[in-house]
């Protein structure tokens, strides 16, 4: 009977030793239906329930699922075919409208000057004309 016991003791650490280096090693985007700080609890609290209920549900699946597969990280837009949004200064676009910007601004600007400099005349004529001969 305590031969019985014991080979049960090691099969049982056995299990929970290779279901948690299994769960510690598996990525944490892979791992299904509970996070993997979860599964490591459930291992060691409850052997040898823990262990075997880490590879029917919380172990990650091998097979793909449905036609395209699983979506991993980076497995978008090859490099070289990834849109990019261009730089400002590389957007001919860009360019034109802050020219035309510019050169709007500078019309302004002259627009302002003549006005200030006919003003300043209006004042010196009219302070001419009112001051004391």
């Amino acid at each position: 009977m305590i031969r019985l016991y014991g080979l049960l003791f090691i099969v049982d650490l056995v299990l929970v030793v290779i279901a948690l280096i299994d769960c510690l090693s598996t990525e944490e985007s892979a791992v299904r239906n509970l996070p993997k700080v979860a599964w490591v609890f459930i291992i060691l609290l409850f052997p040898p329930i823990g262990p075997i209920v880490w590879f029917v549900a919380g172990r990650p699946q091998n097979r793909r699922v449905g036609r395209a597969g699983t979506w991993r990280p980076g497995s978008g837009f090859p490099e070289s075919e990834r849109p990019r949004p261009l730089a400002p200064d590389d957007d001919p676009e860009f360019l034109r409208s802050k020219s035309r910007e510019r050169r709007e601004d500078e019309d302004l600007l002259r627009k302002w000057e003549a006005d200030l400099r006919r003003r300043e005349e209006e004042l010196r004529r009219r302070d001419g004309d009112s001051a004391p001969s």
